[in-house]
């Protein structure tokens, strides 16, 4: 479904963020991207959609090379990629649901978007995703009202409603509590299985990784230094990725947490 060939950034300081990446990820699978910080996370997904221009390589979004497309053909290529930020990046004087559907600016006109005139079959869709995340009594509330994990899930929606095919998620819990972490990476691995969506999750919370998704990438200076299953994460491997440090007790916490679920 996503197929990156060689992709690779540097940056104009000389700084070579990514180093000819190889990754598939096939559709409906939801894939954590761990790593220091530094080691390209963002890059790689800011590299996808093309909010970073990569500077080789290829990537193909359903046998369509975004690498090679026009300013227009990206526009609407975008708009099969749904991003969710990590500062939430709503417009806060909105309300949550003229938040959600700003996620529709890709398929309605100008004079429409800016009226604030949407279909009513975006707005009925609207009203849906926000009931699903829990959200529906605060559809008229202003987005500077609400909670860290409240903005985080009108993001999601935000993104959702785009119908889109992939979904991009830079740092969804940083700014969040151990608490509302969890539920919002429950939130968005529950959503992709509903709808077969692909999702690449750069996070830093290895922990949380383990516990949600079906596969783990570890990035370290721009390369794949691991590529496998969460329960593969031995402290051998996260010594690669990260450096040393005592893993041993990182692993016995993700082990006690898991089990605290249960």
């Amino acid at each position: 479904m996503l197929r990156l060939e060689k992709l690779s950034k540097t940056y104009k300081t000389g700084d070579q963020a990514l180093t000819a990446i190889d990754l598939n990820i096939p559709e409906g699978q939801v894939m954590a991207l761990i790593g220091p910080s530094g080691a390209g996370k963002s890059t790689l997904i800011r590299c996808i959609n093309r909010l970073v221009e990569p500077t080789g390589g290829h990537v193909w979004l359903k046998n369509r090379d975004l690498t090679r497309l026009s300013a227009g053909g990206l526009r609407r290529e975008r708009r099969r990629m749904g991003m969710i930020f990590q500062e939430y990046a709503l417009i806060e004087r909105l309300t949550v649901m003229e938040n959600v559907l700003s996620g529709r600016l890709g398929y309605v006109g100008f004079w429409r978007s800016f009226l604030r005139r949407y279909p009513q079959d975006d707005v009925d869709s609207a009203f849906r995703l926000l009931d699903r995340v829990g959200l529906l009594e605060m559809a008229d509330k202003r987005a500077d009202e609400l909670s860290g994990g409240q903005r985080q899930r009108v993001g999601i929606c935000r993104a959702l409603i785009q119908d889109p095919d992939l979904l991009l998620v830079d740092e969804p819990t940083a700014s969040l509590d151990p608490k509302t972490s969890r539920q919002i990476m429950r939130l968005i691995c529950e959503l992709c299985a509903e709808r077969q969506l692909a999702a690449i999750i750069n996070i830093h919370d290895v922990a949380l990784a383990q516990m949600f998704v079906q596969r783990v990438v570890g990035l370290r200076h721009g390369n794949i230094e691991f590529d496998g299953p969460p329960e593969s994460l031995t402290p051998k491997v996260l010594t690669i990725i990260y450096g040393e440090e005592d893993w041993e007790r990182t692993i016995q916490r993700i082990g006690a947490d898991e089990a605290a679920d249960e």
